[in-house]
């Protein structure tokens, strides 16, 4: 029991870290809504599944041993948010939020998605994360280590949707303040779509130690 606690607060730490995900949250809350902020949440957690699958499976040793494997991930991911954070300046203004999400097309849902899937799933630190974590907490004591890793996996997806969801229901808030605010608008902009950019350049640099 004790070494679940000290997992979730792992978890928990990791999840408060300012980071892509975080921000695309926030930036998709504030700007098209809580429903498509929710719909990337979900796109980020069948991300950080595929991780834990793909940690299991050992892709990570891959990355150790051939890495132009993690370099041509980790370049992939970074040209991703740079475009993302290249398509936040170059919106000149939030949508009007107060229009019923009915009406939304299909192609925005699967959009929103596809940007909570894609930017999670492109970052090999994510992959990374699950693999170094993860064994750490496995007892072969304590029974099947394949059972151990598939429920420690299941937690993080699950502790990292409850974050994702808490940071997609602040968006909104964000954006329900900036539709009373137009002049902030541009400044929310500007500081999102830096922040994306800045981890663009952050992961294009990132070494695989």
């Amino acid at each position: 029991m004790a070494q679940l606690w000290l997992f979730l607060a792992a978890l928990a730490v990791a999840f408060l870290l300012p980071g892509p995900d975080m921000i695309l949250l926030l930036q998709t809350g504030a700007r098209q809504g809580k429903a498509l902020a929710l719909t990337t949440a979900i796109g980020l957690g069948i991300a950080r599944a595929c991780h834990v699958a793909l940690a299991g499976m050992g892709l990570a040793t891959l990355f150790k041993v051939a890495p132009w494997t993690f370099d041509t991930v980790r370049l992939g991911g970074a040209a991703y948010l740079l475009w993302l954070g290249v398509q936040c300046l170059r919106t000149n203004r939030l949508p009007a939020l107060d229009t019923a999400n009915a009406t939304l097309a299909t192609h925005a849902w699967r959009a929103a998605l596809q940007r909570g899937l894609l930017t999670n799933l492109l970052n090999p630190k994510a992959l990374l994360f699950c693999s170094v974590l993860l064994p750490q907490f496995i007892n072969p004591q304590a029974g099947p280590v394949a059972a151990q890793f598939a429920l420690l996996g299941a937690i993080l997806v699950a502790v990292g949707f409850v974050f994702d969801c808490c940071y997609a229901l602040a968006g909104a808030r964000i954006g329900q303040w900036l539709a009373r605010n137009r002049s902030a608008q541009r400044v929310q902009q500007w500081l999102f779509g830096s922040l994306l950019i800045g981890y663009a350049l952050r992961l294009t640099f990132v070494q695989n130690t």
